[in-house]
């Protein structure tokens, strides 16, 4: 072996390939940035701050990271792109020196029924080797042990020509491990027929009562009514027993209506194929809600819930079978694998140690294998796909998160502060939208945008260090040092809410009595129950309002107006002062342009190309057609009061000519939960997160249930913003409202009547109520983790 001996004492000059450490984004101007020009350097983390609907996301989502990949996709052969997803180029003037983006957001996981935490993140495909090399007896290949796999069984004759052609009688056999009886679900469903029909009318009288079921559609009612194995004027009560099971029970059956061949299918089976084949926490909540009266789910007896075979669970390593293991928490499987010592799988078992332990650092040991993916929070999901990327061979690398501190306690956050950093340092390039204090401090870089929201904002109020943010004098950098002060006095409880004996996940039998009429807050680490406790435990009653992070459910033509009612206020003022229908001035109705159908933009879809969106000629954008724009209420059009932000909206509405009560109390609701810079007319699909949240609380401000519960609404707010909620908070409090907010912000625990803090840990390790009292108290006894770090943050 030889070795080079350097003798130059002077350092080499700099490679021309090394000197591209930059992304230069030069002119950016897409939602509100104006033209904007920021340099951000290569394999350091860049953190961007600024208040909801400054442009965070519109440069690092919509610009940068679109871009790259954009430019990827471009290089695969035009017939791969016919299958991948279009995008369309940023409106930006240069982008330079990008390097592939991987975005981690916040997106819910899939929510097929199939879909759990082990087959997401492929470490069920290791268990399933795993048990069909180890597990005994020995039942078959991984496919054995698949859930998803049904087992299939064939025989036939087949003709070999080879020679002289004879015929061989051939069997073909396939192991799978689904249960036979739930086809994998792990569920049964069992449908009351009284509420998919009322068998007192006939077909023809409209006997359907199923959502979205109407006498002229020829996939639902038309092709009950024509296809000729029933009586569509005879009460369905007086069906003969054919015509009952021609009804329920058919299987699919071609038949001609009207000329045209469709199939025919049983009720039954039609419903199980539209409705239960999905997840219920998938549906829009109209669907939810009938899927709820009609269809009872329940364990299946044949699994027990595991999903699996016989076959599948007979088949153990060490008395655990795959179904143990994947309903065992994460850290105790992790334990379980690491005690295997089987040289044949030596490889196999050092890859999925691996990965198990990426999830315990991650901090969600918490989970199961088998927890379907649907139900995990943007927060859990964000970092689940992050386990993935640790492992990772590849650098430089361009990582995208967006708030990835979301759902995580302060105790959390260090935690995940380390794993942005070990990115950081393999030479990736780390983007990080983000409000968190904590983890802005770790910034290498730190680009500030701003000064306000919507049209207020879009452009760099700062681009430098942490510390030059602290004396920028931003909005950011004066609110950065914060800290909400302990409440002097508290509220006295009206009344309690009794919680006896709640076992929901990992609760341990918990009691407790949540004060009412006062701002309670719920705390702990991620996992340790606080969801479990206010969503699965509370009794459901009415006077309940749960405002959770589910995502606002709409086409691109919903925005604000058509979601938070203000647009029907709106259309009647308008129709009242012209003497005119109201149906004129929706763009869904009789008032859309009818060159783009009120959408305002023309979609050409080019096939295996992307689709171009054009503004529609005709109207110009403004989505209606050019008589109703005659038509005007307070000196403005239709089009030109959509395009109002909240704050005018609101002024407009509330005196004069164009005074509108029931628009002015909406429009208030907006104002009041930091929305007053929205236009009311903006599609929901160009919302943030915190955006999307705000307004959904700001719907809900309206019900009339006594009890609120709101999943953490400080989700996506900027400092400045947070103490605004409060202020929201304390007015509902005040308004004889009783609130129950699960959160992790020091700011709201502090400001809390009184804390309900449950853990010590997460998983099996939490559950349990480590303290009940005022933030104060909380404060003073410092005997859980909240109350080392709320006393660390009010400076106790």
């Amino acid at each position: 072996m030889s070795t080079v001996t350097r003798t130059d004492s002077q350092s080499p000059a700099l490679h021309v390939a090394d000197s591209h450490d930059l992304i230069r984004v030069h002119g950016a101007r897409e939602n509100n940035l104006k033209d904007i020009s920021v340099e951000i350097p290569k394999r350091r983390l860049t953190v961007f701050t600024g208040v909801s609907g400054s442009g965070k996301s519109s440069l690092v989502f919509d610009t940068i990271a679109v871009d790259s990949q954009r430019l990827i996709n471009e290089t695969y052969s035009t017939f791969v792109q016919g299958f991948m997803p279009t995008l369309a180029r940023p409106e930006v003037d240069v982008l330079e020196g990008l390097t592939t983006a991987i975005i981690v957001d916040q997106q819910r996981m899939g929510a097929d029924p199939r879909s759990t935490v082990g087959t997401a993140t492929d470490v069920n495909a290791m268990l399933r080797i795993l048990f069909s090399r180890l597990g005994q007896p020995h039942i078959g290949s991984p496919n054995a042990f698949s859930f998803n796999v049904p087992s299939v069984r064939a025989s036939g004759t087949v003709t070999v020509e080879r020679g002289a052609a004879k015929a061989v009688r051939q069997t073909f056999t396939r192991t799978g491990g689904m249960c036979p009886k739930c086809e994998g679900r792990g569920t049964v469903s069992d449908i009351d027929l009284t509420q998919l029909y009322d068998d007192s009318k006939s077909i023809a009288e409209g006997a359907f009562t199923i959502p979205g079921w109407k006498s002229d559609s020829w996939w639902t009612v038309r092709i009950y009514a024509e296809s000729g194995f029933l009586d569509p004027d005879k009460p369905i009560r007086e069906f003969t027993k054919k015509e009952m099971n021609d009804f329920l029970y058919r299987e699919p059956t071609k038949v001609k209506v009207e000329g045209v061949n469709l199939t025919y299918e049983g009720l039954i089976p039609k419903i199980q194929k539209s409705f239960l084949s999905k997840d219920k926490e998938s549906m829009q909540p109209h669907i939810r809600a009938f899927v709820e009266r009609a269809v009872t789910f329940t364990t299946c007896p044949k699994c027990d819930g595991t999903r699996l075979s016989e076959a599948a669970l007979s088949s153990r390593i060490d008395g655990i079978n795959i179904a143990d293991a994947c309903a065992m928490q994460i850290s105790d499987l992790a334990e379980w694998v690491r005690g295997r010592d089987e040289p044949s799988v030596a490889p196999l078992l050092t890859t999925l140690q691996r990965t198990l332990d990426s999830f315990v650092e991650i901090g969600l040991g918490y989970l199961s294998l088998d927890r379907p993916s649907g139900t995990l929070s943007g927060g859990e999901a964000q970092r689940t796909k992050m386990i993935r990327h640790l492992g990772s061979s590849l650098t430089d690398t361009t990582y995208v998160f967006d708030e990835p501190t979301t759902g995580l306690h302060p105790h959390d956050i260090q935690r995940m502060n380390d794993l942005l950093l070990r990115l950081r340092d393999k030479g990736n390039t780390v983007l990080v939208v983000e409000h968190e204090p904590e983890t802005i401090a770790i910034a290498d870089h730190v680009i500030d945008l701003g000064p306000g929201a919507g049209t207020a904002g879009g452009t760099v109020c700062f681009e430098g260090t942490v510390e030059g943010l602290r004396a920028s004098g931003t909005t950011t950098g004066r609110h950065l040092g914060d800290r909400a002060a302990l409440k002097e006095t508290v509220r006295k409880p009206t009344g309690a809410l009794e919680i006896r004996g709640a076992t929901t996940h990992n609760l341990r039998k918990v009691d407790v009595d949540i004060p009412l009429g006062v701002l309670v807050v719920v705390t702990g680490v991620a996992g340790s129950g606080k969801s479990s406790l206010v969503r699965g435990s509370i009794p459901a009653r009415a006077g309940v309002v749960s405002i959770d992070q589910g995502g606002i459910r709409g086409s691109r033509r919903s925005n604000p107006a058509t979601y938070t009612g203000l647009l029907d206020p709106i259309r009647k003022a308008f129709a009242k002062a012209n003497g005119v229908k109201p149906a004129l001035f929706s763009a869904n109705s009789e008032g859309a342009c009818p060159n783009c159908n009120g959408a305002g933009v023309i979609y050409t879809d080019l096939a295996i190309m992307s689709t171009v969106a054009t503004t529609c000629e005709e109207c110009e954008g403004k989505r209606f057609e050019a008589s109703v724009l005659d038509h005007l209420l307070g000196g403005r059009d239709i089009s030109e009061v959509l395009a109002m932000p909240v704050n005018e909206a609101e002024e407009f509405f509330g005196a004069g000519e164009a005074r509108t009560p029931a628009a002015h109390a909406i429009l208030e609701r907006l104002a009041d939960v930091g929305l007053g810079y929205l236009a009311i007319g903006q599609p929901l699909t160009t919302l943030s997160g915190g955006e999307r949240q705000r307004l959904k609380l700001a719907t809900h401000m309206a019900d009339k249930g006594g009890v609120y519960v709101l999943d953490e609404p400080t989700t996506g707010l900027h400092l400045a913003d947070v103490e605004q909620l409060l202020g929201v908070l304390d007015r509902l409090v005040e308004s004889g409202k009783s609130v129950i907010v699960v959160e992790h912000h020091q700011a709201v625990m502090a400001h809390a009547d009184w804390i309900i803090d449950l853990g010590p840990g997460a998983g099996h390790d939490g559950g349990r109520i480590v303290f009940e009292g005022t933030p104060a108290d909380l404060v003073a006894a410092r005997s859980t983790r909240t109350g080392e770090h709320l006393a660390a943050y009010v400076g106790a």
